[in-house]
């Protein structure tokens, strides 16, 4: 009876392997019949590349200047009949300031306030260096530049401005001019302008550095006056060299 238990299982056994073949080979014979078409392999779905950022400040940027103001005027006038000086000269100073931008191709206008320390006046009446006076001006200027094209990461550019420049002149003292008053102390509006040229070179992907010289005029300024006059120091200009960083919002990384 053990035998026949064993033949029937391995009779179930051959049996169940032998429908599992048929069925196999069955279904790929009608696979293959005619009529029956194959379908193709979905095709990959092509990666779509991350969309840009949109820029928020296209063109804008942010600078920051520092430099040395060499002060310079045409004469100083006295009111009549009293003598004006002579030999007028005006001492060095420093500059610094900072304003924002916008750049469209080779064209940048910008805002900037500067403030330039005190400009030390000496001019002779009687003796050497007898007239003497303190300038200091503050300006804020509109200003447009014209880049010229670049060689080997360097652009050079020209330009020019026009503002109002905020000046005070104190510790006015004169032996033979007026005001004689203790207090001749003036601060004043006026027209302010500017003309210069540089260049700029990148040190990374949104910051250049910016290498200048500036002519910068504010005009006719005076002291204050007493019963006896005053004095003005005409056509306050300077010579400037400065240096400065320029930072754009593109590309903000």
């Amino acid at each position: 009876m053990r035998r026949d238990r064993v033949r029937s299982s391995w009779l179930l056994t051959s049996a169940i392997t032998a429908a599992a073949v048929v069925g196999f080979n069955g279904a790929t014979f009608a696979a293959d019949m005619p009529g029956n078409v194959a379908l193709p392999l979905p095709l990959p779905v092509p990666t779509q590349p991350a969309p840009k950022r949109a820029e928020l400040f296209p063109g804008w940027y942010l600078r920051a200047d520092i430099g040395a103001h060499w002060g310079i005027l045409q004469r100083a006038e006295a009111t009549p009949p009293f003598p004006s000086p002579t030999d007028n000269k005006l001492n060095q100073s420093i500059t610094a300031g900072g304003g924002f931008g916008v750049k469209t191709d080779w064209v940048r206008t910008d805002v900037t306030i500067d403030y330039a320390s005190q400009l030390k006046y000496r001019g002779t009446i009687v003796t050497p260096d007898d007239t003497t006076a303190k300038i200091q001006s503050t300006t804020a200027l509109f200003n447009g530049y014209l880049d010229l094209g670049t060689w080997y990461r360097i652009t050079p550019y020209i330009g020019g401005g026009v503002g109002a420049a905020y000046t005070r002149v104190s510790d006015y003292s004169s032996t033979g001019a007026p005001p004689f008053a203790a207090d001749s102390d003036r601060n004043q509006w006026g027209f302010a302008w500017a003309l210069m040229g540089g260049i700029a070179f990148p040190i990374s992907h949104n910051m250049q550095i910016d290498l200048g010289y500036r002519y910068l005029n504010i005009g006719n300024v005076k002291t204050g006056s007493d019963a006896f006059g005053e004095m003005t120091f005409k056509n306050v200009a300077a010579h400037e060299v400065r240096v400065g960083l320029r930072w754009s919002f593109d590309d903000l990384r």
